[in-house]
């Protein structure tokens, strides 16, 4: 990336080239319409559901086909846009096993490219828990090499959760142990309530964080603290979390179990407003800055800046200034 960025950055690079070679992955996820095709289907309440698992409704499904670990939600009316992943593995806790990696990992690649998806909120229906991490009942049964791949695939999902192009959300209302906190690390904000307990466990297991939470952990809560956390494998509640950084917003737990996922909710629609191509450049140069110099990720910037420039969202939003009016963005 250095060495790449070092040749953009040279004199003989045309800004739109630079534009060309660093956005074309992201333009490509960003900006191509995604038709709805048969194999979603809409069910009762605007619950929609995705082909993997060949379900009519949650919870049941077709005989020989996967239960419904992973489910996901278009929220209608004045929240359209906004998505919900449901985390359904009620009887493992949601636990990360091979069907949930799969199922999520499908349901991801597909919201990636959808560019009617605004924001992202990663929620729990299992009362009590997030995600409780890795299913060591299964693990167990792998030997070294096929325990070497699964953890390959959690790392993977994790970097297909970190690289949507939309805002994420991650709504703690319970336990996000393990490669559970490592998926709410995945995602760019994060609410819990005071009540939830978060923690990289993994030494205590004789293992190390290894979905990316040894990585992601230090740039969110410094490296002192993330160094502390996984060498105690040490939990913190919702309040310690935010002092220190861990999340952004935490909230009393209510009788129904779910304050982290309505207070993500109202996260998820202060951003809604906002112009979905800004959104996820200004997403793009902040994840990509942050891995670089200051020189190159002003780089960076320009070129995201460069992208939005064209936008008729752009003309809309000066065009509602001058008019004194709430803007209409159209994701154009």
């Amino acid at each position: 990336m250095m060495a790449l960025l070092g040749r953009l950055a040279g004199p003989r690079c045309s800004s739109w080239r630079c534009l060309g070679v660093i956005l074309r992955r992201t333009h490509s996820q960003t900006f191509t319409p995604v038709q709805r095709d048969g194999a979603r289907q809409v069910a009762r309440g605007g619950r929609l559901l995705t082909g993997y698992s060949h379900a009519q409704s949650r919870g049941q499904h077709t005989e020989g086909a996967d239960p419904v670990e992973v489910d996901v939600k278009r929220l209608e009316g004045e929240d359209d846009g906004i998505v919900e992943v449901l985390m359904c593995r009620h009887k493992a806790r949601n636990a990360l096993g091979h069907v949930f990696l799969s199922q999520m990992k499908e349901l991801v690649s597909t919201l990636s490219g959808d560019s009617v998806v605004r924001v992202i909120v990663f929620r729990s229906l299992v009362p009590g828990v997030f995600c409780a991490g890795a299913d060591l009942k299964e693990r167990a049964l792998m030997n070294n090499s096929e325990s070497d791949l699964f953890v390959h695939g959690l790392r993977s999902l994790m970097t297909q959760i970190a690289s949507l192009p939309m805002p994420t959300i991650a709504a703690i209302d319970g336990f996000a142990l393990g490669g559970g906190l490592e998926l709410a690390l995945a995602c760019d904000l994060r609410t819990a309530a005071y009540s939830a307990q978060m923690g990289l466990i993994e030494t205590t297991r004789g293992l190390l964080p290894g979905a990316g939470g040894s990585q992601r952990l230090p740039r969110v809560v410094g490296i002192t603290r993330a160094k502390e956390l996984i060498f105690t494998g040490k939990r913190v509640g919702g309040q310690t979390a935010l002092e220190m950084g861990l999340i952004n917003r935490a909230v009393e737990q209510n009788q129904t179990g779910d304050a982290a996922y309505r207070e993500a909710l109202c996260l998820a629609r202060e951003i809604l407003p906002q112009a979905p191509i800004a959104l996820r450049m200004a997403k793009e140069a902040m994840n990509r800055g942050v891995e670089v110099d200051i020189s190159s990720a002003m780089a960076i910037e320009r070129m995201c800046y460069a992208r939005v420039i064209p936008t008729r969202d752009r003309q809309e939003g000066m065009a509602a200034f001058i008019e004194k009016r709430p803007p209409r963005y159209t994701g154009q």
